[in-house]
């Protein structure tokens, strides 16, 4: 599992540095190779590829004909891309996926379980003071869905 935040530096060729304990985790588990893909937020997620393969998997029993569905697997699959961690825990960011989520030179890595959010950071930053503002968040952790979390 990822979590907290933790804000980075992109080098000049892109390339965003795993965090240690995020890379130690990726490497036990032999999870050298990383799918990076864009969100409707306009941030990167950043999957583990045995954690990409079970979704590409749900993604090929979604209707071939729906619409809607298409959107999704044109959104996601469409821009997905394969990285490889270098001997140093980097990953090389590309251009066009680093333009999609407004990413220059500060980030922040987002732990969110099973993946990563790659967002810049002043972004990252507004997103979650918007968060804390929003009334529909309230009501959601009102749900039956999130009122057994205790914490």
């Amino acid at each position: 599992m990822f979590r907290g935040s933790t804000y980075l530096s992109l080098d000049a060729k892109g390339r965003l540095a795993i965090p240690a304990k995020p890379r130690e985790r990726l490497l036990a588990a032999g999870d050298t190779n990383l799918i990076l893909t864009v969100d409707r937020a306009r941030c990167l997620l950043l999957f583990p590829v045995k954690t990409w393969e079970v979704i590409e998997r749900d993604f090929a029993d979604m209707p071939a004909f729906d619409e809607v569905a298409r959107s999704v697997l044109r959104l996601y699959l469409g821009h997905a891309e394969e990285v490889e961690m270098d001997a140093q825990g980097r990953i090389l960011l590309p251009q066009p996926l680093r333009e999609f989520a407004f990413l220059d030179k500060r980030v922040a890595l987002v732990g969110q379980g099973g993946k990563f959010e790659i967002w810049d950071e002043q972004r990252w930053k507004d997103k979650t003071l918007a968060d804390l503002d929003d009334r529909n968040i309230g009501e959601l952790a009102m749900s039956s869905a999130l009122g057994k979390l205790k914490f």
